[in-house]
């Protein structure tokens, strides 16, 4: 199994659902786990709950967390804040999958974290 999506982030500091995508990317009937993975490296993958004030609160700490600015990647691109916020996010979650579903807990939901956004992403799958 190995299918992907792509999702169209709107800010440079975002966390957007993606539990939809995953599950419809399933095989039906499949038991088993399955490899949520972000193909960049100012992107993480994490899980928790999508509350949209949680969401806010998530973006803010990566926020406060990583200053903008004063890195030295910044030489080359200008965007080493990026990247170290996603390295805080992690690049993929394993998940059990029962029947082609997710077996997620009640309030867990997959979410990609944008961290160099506006961008197109491609998350995998497996």
């Amino acid at each position: 199994m190995r299918r992907s999506f792509d999702i169209r982030t709107e800010r440079r500091l975002q966390v957007v659902d993606v539990t939809d995508e995953v599950e419809a990317a399933l095989p039906r009937e499949y038991d088993g786990v399955c490899t949520v993975f972000s193909k960049h490296t100012t992107t993480g993958v994490c899980v928790n709950e999508a509350e949209s004030r949680l969401l806010g609160d998530i973006e803010s700490m990566l926020a406060e967390a990583v200053p903008d600015d004063g890195w030295a990647h910044d030489e080359l691109d200008g965007n080493a804040d990026s990247h170290l916020r996603a390295a805080l996010a992690s690049s993929s979650v394993v998940l059990p999958v029962s029947d082609g579903a997710l077996d997620l807990g009640r309030w867990q939901s997959v979410l990609l974290v944008e961290c160099d956004g506006p961008r197109s992403r491609t998350v995998e799958v497996r």
